[in-house]
């Protein structure tokens, strides 16, 4: 297919690179040249200079940026050069309002729309084992899913657009959660004179065991955080999250606790650190 790939970031970069070596045809845009250029010399795809021009002829136009006002100005300008029935499919995580407002305006250019944020990270993306979650009509996710495999484990239609946002959501309160009891019970196991390595081989074959404890119990234990998912990133995502609970009427008492807790985290300096980094607030780097 003729497609085309905004944003290329840690998670952007390597998931155009698959459909590149999926073997579609791939043009990608980034604000910044010098990274695009970069992916075309990996890859092999064409660079456009802007948005528009990335979007000329293609079939599908996805984009992975940063937030709800990145969104809005790329899919705004993609829209006036791409070509009737294309479909845009929008891997940012962002607010499930901004992909509806999106959805019309795509509706209005007779150009299909999909919210579809991705789960797994940087390693999900590099090695095509993203989970992805989207909103959108049932014609038009079954014609993207296949486009989509090269860097999928798992996709699944949530619903009508919107609906892959919120469950991003709900995948965010989750991992806030664990994140914090993996960081209570680490500092826990310490204080207590436990060894953490035989207590990770104690517990994570029982019902304690998460993808958290499997891949973050090390680097914790270490007070390694410079890597993976960024605490800024973490925070813009539980603000959507404690937004539409506030349209919803959800209680989220410990989410919004943990949001204040990556706060105190992005104090100490950890702004970009992984978001395991909520054992920092316990034990402070030396």
């Amino acid at each position: 297919m003729r497609v085309a790939f905004a944003g290329l970031g840690v998670m952007g970069f390597p998931m155009a690179g698959h459909l590149a070596r999926a073997g579609h045809e791939v043009t990608v845009f980034n604000r910044t040249p010098d990274k695009a250029e970069r992916w075309a010399a990996t890859y092999g795809g064409r660079v456009a200079q802007t948005v528009a021009e990335a979007a000329q002829g293609v079939e599908v136009f996805l984009l992975c940026v940063g937030a709800d006002d990145d969104v809005r100005q790329v899919v705004g300008e993609a829209l006036t050069a791409l070509p009737t029935g294309a479909i845009v499919v929008d891997h940012t995580t962002a607010s499930a309002e901004v992909a509806r407002e999106l959805a019309a305006k795509a509706a209005d250019c007779d150009v299909g729309f999909l919210d579809a944020p991705v789960s797994g990270g940087q390693a999900g993306a590099e090695n095509g084992q993203l989970t992805i979650m989207c909103g959108g009509e049932p014609a038009t996710f079954d014609k993207v899913q296949p486009l989509l495999a090269p860097y999928t484990k798992a996709i699944r239609r949530m619903g009508d657009v919107g609906a892959g946002q919120l469950t991003k959501m709900v995948n965010q309160i989750c991992i806030a959660g664990l994140v914090q009891g993996l960081a209570e019970a680490l500092h826990f196991a310490k204080r207590a004179g436990l060894d953490p390595a035989g207590v990770y081989e104690a517990i994570s074959k029982g019902a304690a065991q998460s993808w958290q404890m499997d891949n973050r119990w090390a680097t914790m234990a270490e007070g390694k955080y410079d890597f993976g998912f960024a605490v800024d990133w973490m925070r813009k995502d539980l603000g959507l999250v404690l937004e539409e609970a506030a349209r919803n009427g959800a209680r989220l008492d410990a989410t919004a606790l943990i949001d204040g807790y990556y706060a105190e985290v992005q104090a100490l300096g950890g702004r970009r650190w992984d978001t395991s980094s909520l054992l920092a607030r316990l034990e402070p780097p030396k």
